[in-house]
């Protein structure tokens, strides 16, 4: 039973660390679209709602996947979760991208401070819960 334990709190630990890993990521990306300067005009290709329920409370993100041709000339198509609700099919929207990831571009405005501060945040609260849990894990293994 106690190697199960121990599992689980691998388990739960692994997870925090990959969910902090995907906020760094996903951080640094749109950071470097931001600071490439380079933009193109894209155009909404689809536009959908994804719904959670948690608690009995629901949660909607809105999704949008857009379409635009870099200055090199390639063709690219991406997927980003947040934007405008009213931002519907066929819109034109420009959109930050980095010469090596054209794949990771945003279509948000640039707001690095306030990018950072939202994934400080949410590392502070990932933290968080890492430190309570091995601190229980210490405890509970003691019986």
């Amino acid at each position: 039973m106690d190697a199960l334990f121990d599992i689980s709190m691998l388990g739960l630990l692994a997870g925090l660390s990959w969910a902090a890993f995907a906020i760094v990521r996903r951080t640094r990306q749109r950071r470097s679209a931001w600071e490439s300067g380079l933009t193109a005009q894209a155009r909404v290709v689809r536009a959908w709602v994804t719904t959670q329920v948690v608690n009995n409370a629901v949660r909607r993100v809105q999704w949008h996947e857009y379409d635009f041709t870099t200055l090199s000339g390639g063709a690219v198509r991406f997927k980003e979760a947040g934007g405008p609700r009213e931002r519907a099919v066929g819109d034109s929207v420009r959109v930050h991208y980095a010469p090596h990831e054209p794949d990771r571009a945003t279509a948000a405005e640039p707001q690095p401070g306030k990018d950072v501060a939202a994934a400080a945040v949410w590392l502070t609260v990932i933290a968080g819960c890492a430190i309570y849990l091995v601190h229980e894990w210490v405890e509970l293994s003691r019986f």
